[in-house]
This record gives C-alpha cells, structure tokens and sequence, in this order.
C-alpha cells in the first residue's frame, strides 16, 4: 500500500528542516554520536533541574537523562531486574510502622569535577528545598519530612512526619524523581531558586559538551572518568557512545526526512502515517515491536477525562452512558489507524500490568453487570480486539498474529459493547428526556458537549477526540471538539473543561504498585474548581471508598503481596463508577535508526525504556552498540 498523501507532506516538509541540520555536530565524529529528538528550548542557558527557572526545558534536553542521578530507578517496561538499585546500594529500609526510612548509598561516586558524593549532598537536597518553597520537590518533602540526619558518609535517615510506607518512591525514577544536588556548588551559589547552575556538574556519565544559545541542540560528551559513577558501576563494558545530542528536528513529518538522511537516531514520536511508510520502505530502522503495531507502549493511559465536579458528568449513570456510546473499533482505526493497545481497566495495559492486572481480571470483567434502569447487562466485549486486528490484517498479513494471547498484547483485552439502547435507558435513569435527535438534561436545557484536546502535539489523541465528538453527536449528545493548544494543561489542572482527551493515569509500567497516581487521587488534594488541581487526579474523582483504597495501600509495605490486591479493589471501583473512559495505552511511534548504532531495546529486549524524555533512557544510551558497517566519519 502507498502512502501519496504523506509522500507530499514529507516534500513539502523539507522547508521545516532547521537550517543548522548539517551543521549541529561539526567537528565532532558522526560514528561515536547518538542524535535524538529534542525540544526547543525556552531558556537555553538554564541548567537548574531543581528549580521551575527553565519553563521545564531542563527535562527534555538530556539533563537529566544523562547528568543527573538518584537513588533509585525502575524500568517501566517491568522484567524480573526491574528495580535497579543506583547512588543506594540496596532497597529503601523502614521500621515497622513506617515512619522511618533509612538508605544505604554506594561509595565511590564522584561528581564531574572531582568532588566525591555523600550523604552531605543528600542532606542538604532535602533540607534546601524545604527551606525555599518552590523548588522541584520542596511540598512532598516539606509534607512527609520531619527530620532528616546522616550519621556517616554512605548513611541517610529519614524521619517522616507520619507513616508512608511509599516515601521511597520520591527518590524512585519512573519518568524522573528527586535528583540529588551538589551540596558544593549550590550552597556558594546564592539563591537556589535564582541560580542557572550553567555549566552543570554531572553525578552520571556524561557532561556538558556545549548548547546552542538560541535553543536548538544540546551537546553532552561521555566523562572521562564515567566509571565514577552509578551507571558506571553497573556497566560490564565501557559505554560506545560518546556523545548525546538532543536536537529540535521540526515537525513529525520533518524527523521523518532527518532519520532517512541518518541525522536522526532516536525520533520521541511522530504519526502512524509516518511510522508505517518508514519500516515499509527503510532499510536502516528499528522499532519496538519488529511487526505492526511497531510502537512503543508507553505506561500512560488516555482516556475521556471528565470533569467530575460540573453537573452532569457528576451521575455516573451519565459516565457510563457516554462511555456506551462508543464504537472503540472506530476510534481505534481513526486514531491509530488500527495501532492501538486497548483498555478498560484504570491502567495502562504496558509493563507487568497485563500480568498484575488485565489477565487475573478477564472474568471479572465478563461477568461484570451494569444496571441501566430497566435491566442489567454484562457491557464489556473480550473479542474487541481481536475485531480490530482482522480489520486490519488485510493491509499487514502475517504481521497481525493469530494467538489469542498474542492479539491480547498487542490490541489489548477487550473494551466496552457499544450499545446505544443501553445508553439511553441509563441517561433516562438520571433523568433525560430525548426531543427528536437531542437529549435534554433534567432541567430541560439541550445536553451538549465541550471536549477538549490539545491539538497536533498528540495527533492521534486529537483524532481520537474527532471520533468520539462525532459517536456523541449522532447519538443525541450535540460535541464539539475544543482545541486548547498551549493552554491545555492550565485548563485541566484549573477544571476549567467539561470532557478531555488526556491521562490523569500514569504508573510505575514495571512494578505493579499504583501509588504513581493513586496516592494523589485522595480526597485531601481536591481542590475547588478554578484552583490548580495536584498532579493526575484531572477529573477531581472523590470518594469514601477510594479515600479508603489508597489508606490501604499506604499501609502495606511496597513489594507487599497485597499491591495487587488493592489495586484490583482500586480498578473494579474504577470500573463501577466510570469516573474517566479509559480508551488505550500511549502507544509512540519512535522509530530507531541502526545506520551508526544499533542493540536498541525491543519487546524482545525490553531492558530499558527508549523514550528521549524517560531518564531511565541513560540505560539505553549506555547499552547501545556501535554498528561494525557505519560510514567512518
């Protein structure tokens, strides 16, 4: 199958290519650098990870994918060496009710100018950002930390202020975490929140090369003592690449023509479209799945947020109605063009999840009943998925397995019936009375919809907006889709929207502990509409019974037998109430290119996560090896 229309986009795409593509590593050997999509950066000269000074742009220029350290990290894409042990030589330890956690640290360890990490540098991170609210990690350190001591180099002690048997999991990378911070150098800086930390000292295994002033790229060179590091510690052979460059590459279409020019090794995302048409016609790419779907499941879960605290969408009869109405296969097809990891359940299906969760849960959710009004029914499908692999077999063949376990990692477990009687007789329940093909609310005003998405930064997230505005529609339910832009994370976290297409639902991916985003979705953090809501709980969800789920899990220990447990409490209560649509997991098509490197991590080879922004990606960085046939330049 060819791909005319994208063809003419990448053409007329070659106008966005940066005008420094040919000249970003001048002087600097082709064969020892990895290129990887960045982002511009706003403020290029600000190196301060713990500090808000660089509108976010440290996070994604390979700061603290490559320079920063803490310690531990967990691989979102699970295994049995999922937990990694990094500046702590062993797992966290508590005493019996919690509130104490005491951490062993690896000796050894040298920041990049020669300076010899301790606990100092620990004690003094947590201490500092307590003292100037603020910082990146000032509030939860501020809220669980009563005292903090080390009673000798490789020792810290941690007396919280009550028990949380999840404190560990500040210091715990899933995406990022409390980066430690060079006592040496911020207490003769002045003011930490005002310090640009530029040039940056590095506790991991590489270092500042150079950046340029306007944003564009972010050069950053393997130590010569990396050894003195954790990663290095870990490493059994000397890291190949020597040099990281993060780069802006322009639009999805542009990165397309910068990787098939091989000035682009690692791309953070781009459009199915593009996906395809590149491990249809490329020789030199590799992806995370060598069959279709090739994308990456990121443990991130999209879904219909709504907006819990505005009338009507407070009736979970309303939920679930909206949820009846629809057709997940379209929204598959038209979002993801087929690609797409479905869920029902209040995880994303990625990592240990399909283990923990999805699998143990399958009856469960077949004998799962919901009562309309009029009667009950059993609304979920487990042969979803396996309709949307034969919808798209005919286009990739053999590609699409057969296996019904393999269809079910690949497409997800299955997802809701649409049935549209059952929505009615449910919004009837609550109240709705239908005037020819509009639904009036109970207080007989027209029942219309605001959905919300951000826009071309999440493409397919936008398409599957389009999708469902158009099922709602047909069915009586007026939506229009509204395009928030650069606007779209303050009107969320502010509840100013009504339904949304984004994730209030991250999780750890190779653990299956749900703390990541249920300890934030007590009833203590809601906030009245109009304030900024904490992180993840988007669609301000309350009540008794989750507030009691999330006590349960506080109070057991991490690698506690019972996680699971209360986490399928936490998802069946999910389930009932419908406080967001699941939809699917986050699946990035983040294409490779083996032209200078090649060992990329794969679901065959999962021992890292390989998206740029991910700091566990240091793992990757550090485990790729050099291709024997590259060009020698």
């Amino acid at each position: 199958m060819k791909f005319p229309r994208f063809a003419a986009i990448v053409l007329l795409s070659l106008a966005a290519l940066p005008a420094y593509a040919q000249d970003f590593i001048a002087g600097i050997p082709r064969n020892e650098t990895l290129i990887i999509q960045g982002t511009p950066q706003q403020n290029a000269d600000w190196f301060n990870v713990w500090a808000p000074g660089g509108g976010g742009s440290a996070n994604v220029n390979g700061l603290q994918q490559l320079t920063t350290d803490t310690f531990w990290f967990i691989n979102p894409e699970g295994g049995p060496d999922a937990w990694q042990n990094a500046l702590a030589t062993e797992p966290p330890a508590y005493n019996a009710d919690f509130t104490q956690m005491t951490v062993k640290l690896r000796k050894g360890v040298y920041w990049s100018d020669g300076v010899e990490f301790t606990s100092d540098d620990v004690v003094y991170t947590v201490k500092t950002q307590i003292d100037h609210p603020g910082m990146s990690w000032s509030a939860p350190f501020s809220v669980n930390v009563a005292s903090v001591e080390n009673p000798d180099p490789q020792t810290v002690v941690f007396h919280l202020k009550k028990p949380n048997s999840r404190f560990h999991t500040l210091f715990t990378v899933r995406w990022n975490a409390a980066w430690i911070m060079p006592k040496h150098v911020f207490e003769k800086a002045g003011d930490p929140l005002a310090f640009k930390n530029n040039p940056p000292v590095s506790l991991s295994a590489y270092v500042l090369q150079s950046y340029d002033k306007g944003g564009n790229w972010t050069i950053w060179k393997l130590r010569d003592d990396w050894q003195r590091t954790s990663i290095g510690m870990a490493a059994k052979e000397p890291p190949q690449v020597k040099y990281v460059v993060y780069r802006a590459a322009g639009n999805p279409e542009a990165r397309v023509i910068e990787q098939r020019n091989h000035n682009l090794d690692v791309i953070n995302d781009m459009a199915p479209e593009g996906m395809f048409a590149m491990m249809r016609d490329s020789k030199s790419v590799a992806s995370w799945l060598k069959g279709f779907p090739f994308a990456h499941p990121d443990p991130t879960l999209p879904s219909v947020l709504l907006n819990t605290k505005k009338p009507p969408f407070d009736n979970k009869d309303v939920r679930w109605a909206l949820a009846l109405m629809i057709d997940i296969r379209a929204v598959a097809l038209g979002s993801y063009r087929g690609a797409a990891n479905l869920a029902a359940l209040a995880t994303p299906p990625t990592g240990s999840a399909p283990d923990d969760y999805y699998a143990p849960m399958q009856d469960w959710l077949t004998n799962f009943e919901l009562d309309t009004g009029s009667r009950k029914i059993k609304p979920y499908d487990p042969n979803i998925s396996a309709q949307i692999a034969t919808m798209v077999r005919g286009q990739w063949g053999d590609q699409i397995p057969t296996d019904p376990k393999q269809l079910q990692r690949t497409f997800g477990f299955g997802w809701w019936k649409q049935d549209v009687q059952a929505a009615t007789e449910l919004l009837q329940k609550a109240g709705f009375k239908k005037s020819g093909n509009q639904w009036l609310k109970p207080d007989g005003t027209p029942f219309t919809i605001r959905l919300q998405v951000e826009g071309d930064a999440i493409p397919t997230l936008a398409r599957a907006g389009t999708v469902i505005a158009q099922q709602w529609s047909q069915n009586g339910i007026a939506t229009k889709v509204d395009v928030a832009g650069p606007t779209n994370g303050q009107r969320l976290s502010t509840g100013d929207y009504e339904a949304a297409i984004y994730w209030s639902i991250e999780t750890w991916g190779g653990h299956p502990d749900l703390s990541f985003f249920l300890d934030s979705y007590h009833s203590e953090f809601i906030k009245p509409l109009g304030q900024i809501q904490p992180p993840r709980n988007l669609q301000r969800w309350q009540d008794p019974r989750l507030d009691q789920i999330i006590a349960k899990n506080r109070s057991i220990a991490f690698d506690s037998p019972d996680v699971t447990k209360v986490g399928q409490d936490f998802l069946k209560l999910a389930v009932e109430e419908m406080p967001m649509i699941p939809l699917m997991a986050y699946n990035k098509f983040a294409p490779f290119d083996t032209t200078y490197w090649t060992n990329y991590p794969s679901a065959e080879n999962p021992y890292s996560a390989s998206g740029p922004n991910w700091s566990n990606i240091r793992y990757m960085v550090t485990g790729l090896k050099a291709n024997p046939d590259a060009p020698k330049n």
